[in-house]
């Protein structure tokens, strides 16, 4: 059987960056996976992230997304789009999660990876929840893969 990591990703400290969080909050609160799926509040470990992503086979990250449409619009990214997520851009701090994608491969396992990100609305901010039109949204993003994950013939439940 598939393993699966939903890994919410971002900081919770400046408003829309910590959108993947609070999806994932929001998945934990609505819904039911089966065994083989793990969900993981990542923050902003990057590198630390490497030991879940070494035991899954895909991992589904939720993230804040600079992909040029209105706040709040949901974007799916897979391959050379992944650094329109913000996690997974270059970092003064911390090894992005393309890096540690990279150092899984070269110990032999390198999940697939997908990414289901939101365009934030404010992301420089520091507050804790998020601007009004990325909270309504965390809802149709939950909802998106959700959809693929029962498309894949998972059995996710509703709470």
């Amino acid at each position: 059987m598939e393993r699966i990591l939903i890994l919410g990703v971002g900081n919770i400290l400046f408003t829309d960056e910590g959108i993947g969080v609070r999806a994932l909050e929001w998945l934990r609160e609505h819904f039911l996976f089966p065994e083989n799926v793990t969900l993981l509040d990542g923050g902003t470990l990057g590198i630390g992230l490497m030991d879940a992503l070494l035991q899954c086979d895909r991992v589904y990250v939720l993230d804040a997304v600079l992909c040029d449409k209105a706040p709040g619009s949901i974007c799916r990214l897979t391959d050379n789009d992944l650094r329109k997520s913000m996690s997974f851009r270059d970092s003064l701090h911390q090894t992005d999660l393309v890096d540690t994608l990279i150092y899984c491969d070269m110990l032999g396992h390198r999940p697939e990876g997908v990414v289901y990100g939101m365009q934030p609305f404010d992301y420089h901010t520091m507050a804790v929840g998020l601007s009004p039109v990325c909270e309504q949204a965390i809802s149709s993003m939950g909802a998106r893969l959700v959809e693929e994950l029962r498309a894949l013939g998972m059995a996710v439940e509703e709470r």
